[in-house]
């Protein structure tokens, strides 16, 4: 396996240049065959890993700085709806040989990366490099830390809970059809919504919420899973669903849009009535916004009411890997 096709050298001289300064507690300085890691007393690892591949999860023309912000932002996204502290993680990268991505890319990339890495306390450990004749295909994982058995989960809602979301919801929708030139982005928000999802890591949750899980395929289809995994029908008031100026200046004709589109990596929480005001306290206190969108009440599935409490019915329910 080799990056040759990348930067004209080898693939141990790429790693070194790109990626080494990247590297860690525990990485041995990329230089072995494996990383060591040691999982703190009382603690133990969420692990979740992401892939995204060129077309398919982002444009050719994106960023190369916000594409290695993006990969890793997903994934720290799956560590705050687990409620765990970023540590570590592994990057794999699977080049196209058609030399498009060449060193000023992958220069920028990794700026991206080490940036996030300063922001969000977190470091590489390892990974693998490949080349393809195909489109570019990144992937991580990551390893997050929290105390031993406070994993938030998507199993614990109850009826009688509410339903709360952080942000707004459908902007990376919408920044996506305004990068593909469908809609109008004057102030580009919707873009960079799309391009830098802003992952809700450091809240302290555990013991509050009932169930929580991020908002990645669409907040309907996210929903059904939490409904489906309680046991429960999670009935969302469409018109209280968080909407940023940017959405909200293309007007109500992109509702379903916005409930359904995915790219949002949005926190989706359910608590008991009597949570709510720790909640909204635990979210002010680290800046991040927080709404309540609907309750959770016996049954199955998702049931979205508009501002006459009539039953929508969507016909997209979310984004679908397969």
């Amino acid at each position: 396996m080799t990056a040759r096709g990348v930067t004209g050298t080898g693939e141990f001289d790429f790693i070194a240049r790109y990626f080494r300064p990247l590297a860690g507690s525990g990485s041995l300085d990329l230089r072995d065959d494996c990383a060591l890691m040691r999982c703190p007393d009382g603690k133990e690892f969420a692990i979740s890993t992401d892939t995204m591949v060129e077309n398919v999860h982002f444009l050719p023309d994106d960023p190369a700085e916000t594409l290695g912000c993006k990969l890793l932002r997903c994934n720290l996204s799956d560590l705050a709806a687990m409620g765990a502290r970023p540590h570590a993680y592994t990057l794999n990268v699977t080049v196209p040989r058609n030399g498009r991505y060449d060193e000023h890319w992958f220069s920028g990339f990794s700026r991206g990366l080490a940036a996030d890495q300063r922001d969000y306390g977190i470091h590489l450990l390892g990974g693998d490099t490949t080349s393809i004749t195909g489109p570019l295909v990144i992937s991580a994982t990551v390893f997050g830390l929290l105390d031993r058995g406070s994993a938030l989960r998507r199993n614990g809602a109850a009826p009688g809970d509410e339903i709360w979301v952080t942000g707004t919801i459908g902007d990376g929708a919408l920044g996506l059809l305004a990068l593909q030139g469908k809609i109008s982005d004057p102030s580009g928000f919707l873009a960079e919504r799309y391009r830098l999802p802003r992952p809700r890591t450091g809240l302290a949750l555990h013991g509050i919420v009932s169930a929580a899980m991020d908002i990645s395929d669409g907040l309907i289809q996210d929903c059904g899973h939490i409904a489906h995994e309680s046991g429960v029908q999670l009935l969302i008031e469409a018109q209280t669903v968080p909407t940023s100026d940017a959405a909200a200046a293309l007007g109500p004709d992109f509702l379903m849009q916005r409930l359904s589109g995915g790219d949002d990596y949005e926190l989706l929480l359910t608590c008991a009535p009597q949570q709510a005001k720790t909640l909204q306290a635990v979210c002010q206190k680290a800046g991040v916004p927080i709404r309540r969108i609907g309750t959770v009440r016996s049954g199955s599935g998702v049931k979205i009411l508009d501002a006459a409490g009539c039953e929508i019915i969507s016909e997209t329910r979310g984004w679908q890997h397969f």
